[in-house]
């Protein structure tokens, strides 16, 4: 019995311990019609927030824009790629009209990609099919 509850506290203690190195990752992104690869002249424009918690590894984002060429038609978070590469998607947003907000649980190699500065949001129209409006993630703290 002793030994049930010695095991018992040390796993709630090493619980405890994993809960408190729990960190909240911040990032923002400014998004141009510049930032586009290929760049585009669009008038649109947008702003981005994010938090990551590391421990479980739930992303949970908002965006504004304004400006499009049209209505949206789809926006993804592309990884892994640096400022001016190309990536594929790694979290597709469900409805891409402004506000977006939504929440997504990472993988560790998704993670990793975001920590390191390798993911970038865009909004993609009919007029720009390969997105009109980008902007790459950076981490504010």
């Amino acid at each position: 019995m002793i030994h049930k509850f010695a095991t018992a506290a040390a796993v709630a203690i090493l619980l405890s311990a994993g809960a408190a190195q729990a960190e909240i990752v911040h990032f923002s992104a400014t998004l141009t019609g510049a930032s586009e690869v290929p760049a585009n002249s669009s008038q649109g424009k947008g702003e981005l927030s994010a938090e990551l918690e590391t421990v479980e590894r739930v992303f949970v984002y908002r965006a504004n824009y304004s400006g499009l060429s049209g209505p949206p038609t789809m926006a993804h978070f592309h990884g892994p790629a640096a400022p001016g590469a190309n990536g594929p998607p790694v979290v597709v947003v469900k409805d891409p009209t402004t506000p977006i907000s939504g929440t997504a649980i990472l993988t560790p190699a998704q993670e990793a990609d975001l920590l390191a500065g390798k993911w970038y949001f865009n909004v993609h129209t009919q007029a720009n099919p390969g997105g009109e409006i980008r902007g790459q993630l950076e981490r504010l703290n």
